[in-house]
């Protein structure tokens, strides 16, 4: 049939990978150092790997293709879930190779000391980071810490900013972070998948008062929009000086 796909100029493309990261159905992978649309009937044509690249070696193109098919883009992610799920328990327990800055963690932040390699003081509070990784780009579409979870959805500054932000915000939630000026990547497909496949009970969004954080906001509100779901949220503005503008 001909429909519409997408098409990478590979004299462009550089190998960053940021499309591959965009393309939520798993269409495209990086081949010898180039990106490549590997399988017709995974690209959806709606071009969310588009305006992240950084290039512009991606457009659209109408041409012979296979049809889009919902169910075997599925039937990967989930084998895919399992698979990274897998690799990074096993990565955990020392037993094989891979990444450990990208290895899924969870902390116990219950409160107790016994939960800390130090006793909390005023001169040195305790993190509430209860899982890892944080980055939007690495973390999981599923994960144990999603499934009940109070989700924080915050820009990379905001925790520099407000002094004190884990215990105001971290504390008791499930926290993914991301700069949208600086990552160069629409997050609103993976953060759609994320509340999607998960139990997520809520979802605040942390930002600082400059228009790139507005990125941010929009596609953590453009996620919550793909989900279906009716779920309830917050947005927070920081400014720059570390006060809270509005909640």
């Amino acid at each position: 049939m001909i429909r519409r796909v997408i098409q990478i100029d590979e004299e462009r493309c550089d190998g960053c990978g940021i499309c591959a990261d965009a393309c939520h159905e798993g269409a495209i992978e990086i081949v010898d150092g180039k990106a490549r649309l590997t399988r017709d009937d995974y690209c959806d044509g709606f071009g969310d790997c588009l305006p992240g690249c950084p290039q512009g070696a991606i457009s659209f193109v109408e041409r012979e293709a296979a049809a889009y098919d919902e169910a075997a883009v599925q039937e990967s992610k989930r084998r895919k879930a399992v698979q990274g799920v897998t690799t990074m328990q096993v990565s955990n327990d020392g037993h094989a190779g891979g990444c450990p800055g990208s290895a899924m963690r969870s902390f116990d932040r219950s409160g107790s000391e016994s939960a800390s390699h130090e006793v909390p003081t005023a001169a040195m509070p305790q993190s509430q980071l209860a899982n890892w990784p944080v980055q939007i780009k690495l973390a999981p579409v599923q994960a144990p810490y999603f499934d009940g979870a109070n989700l924080l959805i915050a820009a990379d500054c905001c925790a520099y900013a407000f002094a004190a932000f884990h215990d105001r915000f971290i504390r008791n939630r499930t926290c993914v972070i991301g700069c949208p000026k600086l990552d160069g990547t629409d997050y609103s497909g993976k953060l759609a998948e994320i509340i999607t496949g998960n139990d997520v009970k809520s979802v605040t969004i942390c930002r600082m008062e400059v228009p790139c954080c507005g990125g941010l906001e929009r596609m953590a509100t453009e996620a919550l929009r793909r989900s279906g779901k009716f779920i309830p949220w917050q947005v927070v503005t920081f400014s720059l000086d570390g006060r809270i503008l509005d909640q």
